[in-house]
């Protein structure tokens, strides 16, 4: 399993070694492999698709802007990833957080499929909107390492590298944020049938 993660992700560091050397043609792939993952993360960070394609769309100017300083055989994905979070705090930092305008539809807001009971689509609805708040009430340190592990699926050598620490630290953030989210959702856990 992890070597079927490997392989695409050595594409794409691949990719990024020719855009780096000139080759402009590579960075299709390059934004095709980074794209989608750096959009679902800027989204979950904003609450605001619009806010995040532009923050999509700055994270690969400043990656085409610098891509001479990339290192040759360097994991891009990290990279990537700290570019994106560095203009997401320096956005928030100037204050320019957008707030959802009324009328704009709520990031998640999917229909329930058809066919599922009421009772379990309100529940999940509901366990979900509590765990979208305890993971915001997380200290940012914890809330950014678990959300780059378990939602973004960085490693933690990655996550270490993007948030600028130690596999030890971003382990133990990780390791505080779920305990933190077991004891919150501990009730609603034990609720539910299994």
């Amino acid at each position: 399993m992890a070597e079927e993660r490997e392989r695409p992700n050595r594409a794409l560091d691949a990719a990024m070694d020719r855009y780096a050397a000139g080759d402009d043609a590579s960075f299709g792939a390059v934004y095709d492999g980074l794209a989608p993952r750096l959009y679902g993360y800027l989204v979950r960070q904003t609450r605001s698709r619009e806010r995040a394609e532009d923050l999509l769309q700055q994270t690969m100017l400043q990656m085409h802007r610098h891509r001479g300083r990339f290192l040759a055989g360097a994991e891009v994905t990290p990279w990537a990833f700290a570019i994106a979070r560095r203009l997401l705090i320096d956005g928030l930092r100037r204050g320019k957080r957008e707030v959802l305008a009324e009328g704009d539809e709520p990031v998640g807001a999917d229909a329930p499929a058809l066919g599922d009971a009421s009772d379990d689509v309100v529940q999940a609805q509901q366990t979900a909107a509590l765990l979208r708040r305890e993971i915001a009430r997380l200290p940012e340190g914890q809330r950014v390492a678990f959300e780059l592990i378990k939602q973004e699926g960085l490693s933690l050598a990655e996550a270490a590298e993007v948030l600028g620490t130690t596999v030890t630290a971003v382990k133990l953030r990780a390791h505080r944020a779920y305990e933190a989210l077991r004891a919150a959702l501990g009730d609603v856990i034990e609720k539910e049938p299994s």
